[in-house]
This record gives C-alpha cells, structure tokens and sequence, in this order.
C-alpha cells in the first residue's frame, strides 16, 4: 500500500524576497515503511527565519535546498506505522521533514516526545525546541548574562527575542528593552512580556534606544543586524557583550550592506560581539528543559504563537514571518484534529 501525500517543493532560488512562484506544492505517493522505518502524519511544521539563507546557492552552514526537491525543517509528528520498537504507532516524534503532510523516517532521524498533560505539541518547535534553546544559550553561554545586567533584544516578538527577554527578566537584569515592528508588538513585549520598555524600530532606532537606556547596557541579544546592531554598539557599556543570533534585515538583500559604521568602539571598551550557531550548544538542551520547562509549568513564561492551518499557508507564513507579520513563534498546524 502507498499513502497520498504533499509537499512543497523549491521550485527557483529567489531574487530577494521570495514569491510564491519559488514554492510548488507536489503530490507524491509514500511506500510502507521498511525495516528500521517509521511513517508519520505531520501535526506542526516549524517556518523560520534560517530557512531564508537554505534557498541560496551560496556556501554557508547549512547546505542549500536542491531546487525541485522537498523543503526541510523541523515537525511534529505522529507514528502511523512503524517497524519500530522504540516508536510504537501514536507516539509522538520531532524530525525534520517538515514541509509535507506526511514523512518516511529512517530509525536515527526522529526524537521521540512525551509532552506533559495540557502542554501543545507544537512547544517543542518553540520554547521547548530550538528556538527556546537558541535564547537560553545566547543570553546565558555566549553573552555570558549576569543578574543586574542592563538587556537590548532586538526582534523581541519574535520566537526566539520574546523569551530572551522573558529568560534575563526571570534571572536578574536590572532592565530589558526590546524592539518591534509595530505599536500592537510594543505593547506586547512591555504590558504581557514585562520588558521594562519596548520601542518600534521603525522610527530613529538610535535615539530611542538611548533615551531607553540612559545608562547603557551591558547585553545585546542580535536578532536583525544592521542598523539596529550599529545603535546597540553605541551603547554598550565597556566590556559590553553582544550575542550574534541573526541580521533578519539583510536576509532579502540582493547586494551587501554595510557593515555598523562605529565598529571602532569596540576596540575602546573593549565589547565582545559573538555569533553563534545553536547546533553548537545542544549539550544545554537537558538544562534548558528543566529551567525553562519549570518556569511554564508556574505561568512565569508567556508563549504567543501565530498559527496557521494547513500546508497550503507554509508558503504565506513563511513569507509573513519574514516581513515580521508574526507575534512569538510561526507555526503551521497540519493536521486539523490536534
């Protein structure tokens, strides 16, 4: 027997932005699982900003999408059959082949999940997945935060900055500030997220970030690059760190931006400014898990996702996503009974 699926396909690598006209959705036909095989019925599907950088033809961490070719990413999934012990039919696993509705597995590549009663399977592609871990390890390891820290985050509606500023505000800072793409997105991190203040980077990001912190910070968690990256290296306080997550701004450019313009003080106060990948940093994930996961469980964190239904949105919300049209974390749910 086979079983009916679709997926999206990279139909052409964008110029820019990308258009629909790079995505084609594709019917295909799925066999029976093999020996060491599982089939899942895809429940939710992750659409991230990384993605955008996997449509060039360019060297980078990640290998480019083939054209014509299935798109990757993270998912939830249910076993619908399995060869498997270890993942009996109706368990729950994480992989990534997102971007389809169903998925043929080979037994090293799916994660088995437990969530906890009344807990959505699709926090596991948020703050349960990579993107919580991405903030824990930015803000903890890389930019090696310490209680009484003055925080910046920069795309703090985002997945990943709305809980950077949750984890620093949990921990000790003395003040967080965030950026956002509207006054809906300002309200949100300031009145339900309780960032000390929030501003839209739309409007002379320099001066209000300065008149934010009067007396500097000494974090900044980078999550667009940039101009806002120039403001934070304006004022960061001497010995100031800076965590390189991502420059979301450039990621549609189709020549090179100029890199911040007061690069040079970083030499007078001697700033560490370090990207960072996550896949270097899943030795956390345990950690992450237990303090993150507690501090769900007492209602300290506050999730917001922007969820869409149906694999026929994947397109539309990721493009979205790019735009900064997206509060928290972009989901798509793919099945329409969980």
């Amino acid at each position: 027997m086979t079983t009916a699926n679709r997926e999206i396909h990279l139909a052409s690598r964008p110029h820019g932005e990308p258009t629909p006209d790079n995505f084609r959705l594709v019917h295909t036909e799925l066999p029976d699982p093999g020996p060491d095989q599982l089939l899942v019925r895809n429940l939710f599907m992750s659409v991230d900003p990384y993605m955008r950088g996997r449509m060039n033809d360019v060297p980078s961490y990640a290998p480019p999408w083939p054209v014509n070719q299935p798109m990757a990413g993270r998912a939830v999934g249910e076993v619908i059959a399995s060869k498997l012990t270890e993942r009996p039919v109706a368990s729950l696993v994480l992989h990534e082949a997102g971007w389809r509705g169903y998925a043929l597995l080979d037994r090293d590549s799916s994660q088995l999940i437990s969530p906890a009663a009344g807990v959505s399977p699709s926090l596991y592609l948020g703050v349960l997945g990579m993107p919580g871990l991405t903030a824990y390890a930015g803000l903890f390891r890389v930019a090696a935060f310490t209680a009484g820290d003055t925080v910046f985050v920069s795309g703090a509606a985002g997945a990943v900055g709305s809980l950077v500023g949750q984890y620093a505000r949990l921990r000790g800072a003395t003040r967080v500030i965030g950026s956002a793409g509207s006054p809906d997105k300002v309200r949100y991190l300031t009145e339900e997220l309780g960032f000390d203040a929030a501003f839209d980077y739309h409007d002379a990001v320099a001066e209000q970030l300065r008149a934010a912190v009067p007396d500097g910070i000494d974090v900044y968690f980078d999550n667009v690059g940039g101009e806002q990256l120039e403001a934070a290296i304006g004022v960061l306080n001497v010995h100031g760190r800076a965590a390189l997550c991502g420059s979301i701004s450039r990621y549609n450019a189709v020549a090179p931006s100029p890199g911040p313009s007061n690069l040079h003080l970083a030499v007078g106060k001697r700033l560490t400014l370090r990207g960072f990948l996550v896949s270097d940093h899943l030795d956390l994930m345990p950690e992450m898990h237990v303090t993150v996961g507690e501090w769900l469980r007492s209602g300290r964190v506050h999730i917001r996702e922007t969820v869409t239904e149906g694999l026929e949105t994947a397109v539309p919300a990721f493009i979205g996503m790019l735009r900064g049209e997206n509060t928290g974390k972009t989901i798509v749910r793919l099945a329409p009974d969980r």
